[in-house]
């Protein structure tokens, strides 16, 4: 069989779109200059940066001003934790994310935590969702802030952000969402979501490496984090990536016009790879919820089997995916999001994470299921846990809408 060349990785990264490069190239280029240059070539830059400024918003039906361009979703993450905490910390001193969150988020929280903050963690279930009742339990007269991300980057499920945002708002708690996964996958409106404030990086659809933006909702003050000039209204300080930004303004824009046809597209594949891996591989399991899921994302653990293995068996055959975020890659530790979820170590190291993007095709989905099932089969013959007794068949019908 022909070896392939198929990228199922896409939440780890994009390929640049080509239109996106070539306007990017152009502001490297013969539009090179500094937006806070007051001549001609600065002026050039400012123009393209508003302008970029305005797709972005428009992808989340928000206010231009009401974005403030980062380096990326992890800068993101920081500005606003760090930026909502520090600001509040007279008023109360609680800050309530979920066990799920990426690394970004959990790293920051447990550094305010060793500056005198508060976090309460919520647990997931079993699809990775959490409870709302555990949410509002949660809450306390010194919480200022809510962290919950919009969809997980490992597994794919979708929080009901809409519900979230309600509560903080009824409770005036500022509410924060990294959408760094959900951002060109999912119809957003932050204000119909009552989202205070919105983390999302370029790279995760379309745009180059190293952009990112931050929402934050009109009347929602922040404490810098980064000192400097008087850039990004003074939030952010540091000469603005114009190619990046520029090219991140078409690729919102490029996302926003195509959104449907993108999520149908990826959601045929997506269900066609979650009900054949069901139904004819034994002894697998979906990680995350069943519909409410990115539309390009799946997460299965097969039991017996280590994850590296699958990978580079994969990757053998031409086929790029992971095990989960590309951030935590070099760690030998299953993913915490999958222990949260109730799996034991030895099935969480199991997992394969499957991404699609939008040059995805059936023939490559059809491909990918035509050599798992033998090189799950090669690798559990492999495996001194394996026993053909201890394999049970899969059935769909357990992981389905109705569970």
């Amino acid at each position: 069989m022909e070896k392939k060349n198929i990228y199922f990785d896409h939440s780890a990264t994009t390929q640049v779109d080509s239109a996106v490069a070539k306007k990017m190239l152009e502001y490297m280029t013969d539009k090179f200059g500094n937006a806070s240059s007051i001549h001609s070539f600065g002026r050039e830059a400012k123009k393209a940066l508003e302008e970029a400024r305005k797709q972005v918003a428009r992808l989340i039906n928000a206010e231009p001003t009401e974005i403030i361009f980062t380096s990326g979703g992890t800068e993101s993450d920081n500005l606003a934790l760090k930026g909502i905490a520090l600001r509040n910390r007279k008023k109360g001193n609680h800050i309530i994310s979920s066990q799920i969150e990426h690394h970004a988020i959990l790293h920051t929280l447990e550094y305010l935590e060793e500056n005198g903050f508060k976090v309460t963690y919520l647990p997931v279930d079993e699809n990775a969702m959490i409870n709302l009742e555990d949410l509002k339990n949660a809450i306390t007269d010194e919480t200022i802030l809510i962290s919950i991300m919009f969809a997980n980057n490992e597994v794919g499920t979708i929080q009901p952000i809409k519900e979230i945002g309600k509560i903080a708002k009824e409770h005036d708690i500022y509410f924060h969402t990294d959408a760094v996964q959900a951002i060109g996958n999912c119809h957003i409106d932050v204000r119909e979501m009552n989202i205070d404030l919105l983390s999302m990086s370029g790279h995760k659809f379309y745009s180059s490496k190293g952009t990112g933006a931050l929402y934050v909702r009109k009347g929602v003050r922040i404490e810098a984090i980064q000192h400097g000039g008087a850039h990004e209204r003074n939030i952010r300080a540091g000469t603005e990536n114009i190619p990046g930004i520029v090219g991140m303004g078409l690729a919102a824009d490029i996302a926003r016009v195509n959104l449907d046809d993108h999520i149908k597209n990826l959601t045929k594949l997506r269900d066609k790879i979650i009900d054949t891996i069901l139904a004819e591989i034994p002894s697998v399991k979906l990680n995350g919820h069943r519909t409410q899921r990115l539309p390009g994302l799946v997460n299965f653990s097969f039991s017996f089997i280590e994850g590296e293995s699958l990978l580079l068996n994969l990757d053998l055959k031409g086929i790029a995916a992971s095990s989960g975020s590309a951030c935590t890659s070099g760690s030998l530790d299953p993913s915490h999001v999958l222990l949260s979820m109730g799996l034991n170590h030895e099935t969480a190291h199991g997992s394969l994470r499957l991404s699609l993007g939008r040059h995805n095709t059936e023939e490559e989905v059809d491909y990918f299921l035509e050599i798992i099932p033998e090189i799950i089969d090669k690798l559990r013959k492999m495996s001194p846990l394996y026993n053909p007794s201890d394999i049970k068949v899969s059935n769909p019908c357990d992981q389905c809408i109705n569970r």
